[in-house]
């Protein structure tokens, strides 16, 4: 605890320039902040401080010292903070961006708002590939592995995409057997509305290994409807596994070519690398990563 003393002394007096207007911030006298001062330096083996009868100045080792204090007095206060703040109720807006599952999401936040009613969501659902500081989010839900360095993020949970069609489908065009097949379908595509792009069937590839053509006759920038319209028996559809898990068991959807498909994603919830977390926000994370997919979870945070 005197090292932190000391460090707080440091500090004032580096930002005064004064061990008098120091020592009136601190509550202490002039002559007992010069002695902490010089019991750090003494401690440190290097001069902090260039003094004069008109004026003190920082030396270089005692400006490079200045950032290091500063950080350290900071990440205290945070803790400080953070602790102060697990005994507050979660309240106030709490601002999210999540992709376009809803039947996924939903559910839980549902729970959510029941058991935290004093915590406002403000839901943006969009596949929109998101800035989530500039556009002010507290967290976002997306797929994929993160690569901002200023967010901070948990793994939800994974899952798999299956190519799945209706039985009255099937029983009109046949089954395909081999990944060359479905260039005989009708293949319903998903088109990413922030780039474009379709969205690739993760098909294990074979020799020779030249993907099949997939029609474009039918196409929607989200994948949700995708599901009624394969339910519909208009054709096949390359969709999450927890999207069509009811209805494949069911019986309404049937699952084709699953010795073909290569392929795992994962969900994570993301949040920017600021100091403190605010209570609303800390539940929400906990809240949605024990249920979104908690058969599926790792819990690996980073």
């Amino acid at each position: 605890m005197e090292q932190l003393s000391g460090i707080a002394v440091f500090v004032q007096v580096a930002e005064t320039r004064s061990f008098t207007k120091a020592g009136k911030l601190l509550d202490l006298s002039a002559s007992a902040v010069g002695k902490s001062v010089a019991r750090l330096e003494e401690r440190l083996g290097v001069r902090l401080f260039h003094r004069s009868t008109r004026s003190i100045t920082l030396t270089q080792e005692g400006a490079m010292f200045l950032e290091r204090c500063r950080r350290i007095l900071t990440e205290l206060e945070a803790a400080e903070l953070e602790l102060s703040q697990t005994q507050q109720a979660p309240r106030g807006r709490l601002r999210i961006s999540l992709p376009l599952v809803s039947d996924l999401v939903m559910p839980v936040l549902i729970r959510f708002m029941k058991q935290y009613p004093e915590v406002e969501l403000d839901v943006d659902f969009t596949d929109r590939l998101v800035d989530i500081i500039e556009e002010g989010f507290d967290a976002v839900i997306r797929t994929g592995e993160p690569s901002d360095s200023r967010l901070i993020f948990r793994r939800l949970g994974s899952f798999h995409l299956k190519l799945v069609g209706s039985p009255g489908y099937f029983a009109e065009h046949g089954f395909p057997h081999q990944p060359r097949d479905l260039e005989g379908h009708v293949c319903l595509q998903h088109r990413f509305p922030s780039t474009g792009r379709y969205e690739i069937w993760p098909l294990r590839p074979l020799e020779p290994s030249v993907p099949p053509v997939l029609s474009q006759t039918i196409i929607f920038n989200t994948s949700e409807v995708l599901v009624d319209v394969a339910r519909a028996g208009l054709g096949i559809a390359c969709l999450p596994d927890f999207m069509v898990g009811e209805s494949l068991a069911k019986g309404e959807l049937v699952s084709v070519l699953d010795d073909h498909i290569e392929h795992t994603g994962c969900f994570n919830i993301l949040w920017p690398s600021s100091r403190h977390m605010a209570p609303k926000l800390r539940v929400f994370i906990d809240f949605v990563s024990e249920r979104l997919l908690p058969e599926r979870s790792d819990r690996s945070s980073h």
